[in-house]
């Protein structure tokens, strides 16, 4: 049974993210820039919510779970657990965040039977994006929209964010136009997602979350690529930390720690 009242925290590579869960709502959410040394701002964005369980998923989770005392959920369990609330039909979450991307199949009760995880480059996910609208004088905004304005996509063969931005200059160097480099990198990034979502064959609505289904074009490509209707939760960044907050487990005495 998911928790009615509880503190979620996913503390990823380019944002932390925090949850609160009252009585099985959220009560309150929370997105913030990930920094080194963070530490005495998480214990002060946390201490409104002293009396509640904690527990922390993501890259930092194991930080807190040895400075705060939180319990610990692993980020496909929290994000498939916070997509099956957000969507109950869900069957199929895409997670695209900064510097790695995840398709996981999510069973009918919330849990997770399968998942593919690309974290090994970062080719596909916010870093990319935030290379790449640089190295062409955009910014996130204005590239997005950059791509969704042009008549067709560019071909940048480098997968390698390093190698692609290599590629990218020497095209504008040569003439190439903007928006299509544009639509090109986007494209590229649904082409190296896809993979993950094709080998997890799933029934059921898709759910798109993370920090780049903010994108409105990735979003509409990966619509094309599937060849299915895919939904973007309201704020796709914190499912991974609603996630965590059902987790929690009961507790009449608070947290140590904070």
């Amino acid at each position: 049974m998911a928790a009615e009242a509880g503190v979620g925290i996913d503390v990823g590579s380019r944002t932390t993210k925090i949850v609160v869960l009252k009585e099985g709502e959220v009560a309150a959410a929370d997105v913030f820039d990930t920094v080194p040394g963070q530490l005495p701002e998480i214990r002060r964005r946390l201490e409104p919510w002293a009396g509640l369980p904690l527990v922390a998923t993501g890259y930092g989770r194991r930080l807190l779970a040895d400075e705060l005392g939180s319990s610990v959920v692993t980020e496909i369990k929290a994000c498939a657990l916070g997509a099956h609330r957000l969507r109950p039909g869900c069957r199929l979450v895409l997670d695209i965040g900064g510097q790695d991307a995840k398709a996981i199949r999510v069973t009918p009760s919330g849990g997770f039977e399968d998942f593919e995880l690309n974290d090994r480059c970062s080719a596909g996910t916010g870093r990319f994006l935030e290379v790449m609208a640089g190295a062409l004088g955009f910014d996130l905004d204005d590239f997005c929209r950059a791509a969704m304005s042009a008549d067709r996509a560019a071909a940048v063969s480098s997968m390698c964010t390093v190698f692609a931005e290599s590629e990218v200059v020497a095209m504008l160097a040569q003439g190439e136009d903007r928006k299509r480099l544009a639509l090109g990198l986007y494209q590229s990034i649904v082409d190296r997602v896809y993979p993950l979502a094709s080998r997890l064959e799933a029934e059921g609505e898709v759910l798109f979350v993370g920090g780049v289904a903010r994108s409105r074009c990735v979003a509409g490509l990966l619509r094309k690529k599937l060849k299915r209707d895919i939904v973007v939760p309201p704020n796709p960044q914190i499912v991974s930390a609603l996630g965590a907050a059902l987790s929690a487990p009961p507790s009449i005495f608070g947290r140590p720690g904070l």
